[in-house]
């Protein structure tokens, strides 16, 4: 791990000491690829810069009604959470609901995952194809370039030294329509073996341009420009979506990998294609798509330890004052449990079972995930702080009568990810019940009781009477 941490308190300070950071530093903000790197020996970091402290300059989503903007620290639920992105921007949004699990989503910003560069990240894909720009800001300062520039080759990008992506701009759907769709291998915490985004303008029932963009087919996310430019002057009947779809499978050079063969990415490529485009000529390409999705986020007042330095780790803990003495060097969840925090549970360390879960400020988060510096001045509720002086949770009280609890280890996880969709809706669905859980694996049992037990929270809280004995 690494053995250093600054946290700047400016964008300016920050680019300066990336500049002059020797080698073996890296930045970080949500952290949920770099702490997993951290654990694989990949990329080994000495030193950290933290560039978390500079949210009221890096993290926003704005919209004029033409273009888009979003800051480098804005997360997968800020364009979640955006009316307007779930309207003009539907592409980008339907691909960050499919971004890991919701506590992946809490911390995971969009420019890390263009960062990292993987064909497979899913918001790369949908950004190519709403041609997006961006700024890159370095000491000496700015510049900008288009995504489609921005990967030279597998794993790498167009970053030069001292670089970070201030700024990801691109335009609004408008008039145009968008879809992304994805294939993995299950349906939450699931890397693509295919994605695709298609964005199109018609005039009547032709289409005046279009843009179709490919992820995890080959080493780079892939621009399909035969394919856009047949497209055009063309109607989006049956006929003309089956040669688009076909033509695509037969052009494109598929990777093989441990998710996929070519030949099924290659029919895959044809399948997906075919689906996005009938959506869009049916006017469908928004639906099953959540209204309101859930976040597992709600807002905390700020609070902010006098006690609380560059060297010590201070946060308000199940509402009181502790210190980490551990921290600096260790993951959030290895330094809660060293200062007795028990309940969260180790399961996997790369945030893929949930049993972590805790409070950050308001944010369901896998703790295994945040590196534990960035908990100081935080506000942190665990499974410990989740009963009260009135007595268990409601959500506690449930699983007990539902018969919810088999061996337990899966069940802080469990708990503090169903708690907060219950703070978050007065009484969430089925379906949102099963998508707050969606991180949280159990090797235990089928879900049914646990979600039985959700609802049964929901209804004692909102509607006592009616709770089934």
């Amino acid at each position: 791990m690494w053995s250093s941490v600054y946290r700047p308190e400016s964008l300016a300070s920050a680019l300066r000491a990336w500049r002059d950071a020797p080698a073996g530093t890296r930045l970080v903000a949500g952290g949920t690829d770099l702490v997993v790197e951290q654990q694989r020996g990949v990329k080994p970091a000495r030193q950290l810069i933290d560039l978390t402290a500079l949210e009221s300059e890096l993290r926003y989503l704005r919209y004029d009604g033409a273009t888009f903007a979003l800051g480098a620290l804005a997360t997968h639920n800020d364009v979640l959470a955006s009316p307007d992105a779930r309207r003009d921007a539907l592409p980008l949004a339907q691909a960050c609901m499919e971004v890991g699990a919701p506590q992946i989503r809490t911390r995971g910003t969009i420019a890390g995952n263009l960062v990292t560069a993987s064909p497979a990240n899913d918001t790369i894909v949908p950004l190519l194809a709403l041609d997006a720009q961006l700024v890159l800001a370095s000491a000496d300062g700015e510049r900008s370039i288009g995504l489609d520039e921005f990967y030279p080759a597998f794993r790498r990008t167009a970053l030069g030294p001292g670089e970070i992506v201030r700024e990801i701009r691109f335009g609004g759907l408008r008039n145009r329509r968008g879809i992304f769709l994805k294939l993995g291998l299950r349906r939450a915490q699931a890397i693509s073996v295919v994605n695709v985004a298609v964005v199109v303008e018609l005039h009547g029932a032709e289409v005046v341009s279009a843009r179709v963009a490919l992820g995890c087919v080959a080493p780079t996310v892939i621009r399909m420009r035969d394919i856009e430019s047949a497209l055009v002057g063309s109607k989006l009947d049956a006929l003309s979506i089956a040669r688009a779809a076909e033509t695509a499978a037969r052009e494109i050079a598929p990777i093989n990998d441990l998710r996929s063969s070519a030949a099924y990415r290659r029919d895959t490529v044809e399948a997906l294609l075919r689906q996005a485009l009938e959506a869009i000529a049916e006017g469908r390409e928004a639906d099953g798509f959540p209204e309101n999705p859930i976040l597992l986020e709600t807002p905390v007042p700020r609070w902010a330890s006098e006690n609380a330095s560059g060297e010590r780790v201070v946060a308000r803990i199940n509402g009181s004052e502790r210190e980490l003495p551990t921290a600096m060097r260790k993951t959030l969840l290895d330094a809660l449990r060293d200062a007795g925090y028990t309940g969260a549970k180790e399961g996997c360390a790369e945030g893929e079972c949930g049993a972590c879960t805790i409070w950050l400020n308001g944010r369901a988060v896998m703790s295994c995930l945040v590196p534990a510096m960035q908990a100081n001045g935080a506000q942190i509720t665990t499974i410990e702080g989740l009963a009260d002086e009135r007595g268990l949770h409601a959500l506690q009280q449930a699983y007990i009568a539902r018969g919810a609890v088999q061996c337990g280890f899966c069940i802080p996880g469990m708990l503090m990810a169903g708690a907060k969709v219950l703070a978050e809706r007065a009484e969430p669905t089925r379906a949102e019940c099963q998508t707050a859980i969606s991180g949280n694996l159990c090797r235990c049992t089928g879900y049914r009781k646990i979600l039985d037990a959700m609802e049964a929270a929901a209804l004692q809280r909102s509607r006592p009477d009616e709770v089934p004995a």
